[in-house]
């Protein structure tokens, strides 16, 4: 039984699917990604322990095959923490936001796994869910230059002191 989670810093992912989006290989709702294994023992153990490793063919004969690995990100019971980082800060990506990674361009990934042992019918093995991902994006030369620029729309909606004039106040008495 794998207790363990998996830390990687630095990892290079790929099969971005964190829209959940139906595909060929993916049902409708099943948010993923790959990370790459490069180190060959790594790998090794991880498939001895149970992790559903998987091999992407070598592109030139003398290649050894990639090794990676699928993992979940799922919001069911308990949701990863997924970062977004840029030059401004730090922006928490919640289930409805967590879709933008899969179109942005990534400097890093620091990455934790989560395993879940499971068994079923007499089979076993260890399923990756994310457990935490920080995802640095590259930013172009104009996102730099224009960083701190104000965003003009901000000025058009109200404040969240200023009340509406045209809202009533209206004070419910409770009633059994």
């Amino acid at each position: 039984m794998v207790k363990n989670n998996i830390i990687m810093e630095n990892a290079r992912i790929g099969f971005r699917n964190f829209s959940g989006a139906e595909g060929k290989f993916n049902p409708a709702g099943r948010r993923n990604f790959c990370v790459f294994i490069d180190d060959v023992d790594l790998a090794g153990r991880l498939e001895d322990d149970g992790w559903n490793m998987k091999y992407l063919k070598p592109r030139e004969e003398e290649d050894a095959p990639q090794a990676y690995l699928q993992i979940s990100v799922a919001y069911t019971n308990v949701p990863p923490k997924m970062v977004l980082v840029t030059s401004r800060g730090k922006t928490i990506l919640e289930e409805d936001t967590v879709s933008m990674l899969d179109w942005v361009e990534i400097k890093n990934v620091d990455l934790i796994i989560n395993p879940y042992n499971w068994d079923v019918n007499g089979k076993t093995g260890v399923k990756a869910y994310a457990k935490s991902m920080y995802v640095t994006i590259m930013e172009d030369v104009f996102e730099q230059k224009y960083l701190d620029v104000p965003d003009s729309a901000l000025k058009a909606l109200p404040a969240a002191h200023e009340q509406d004039p045209n809202a009533i106040d209206v004070e419910f008495d409770s009633v059994y």
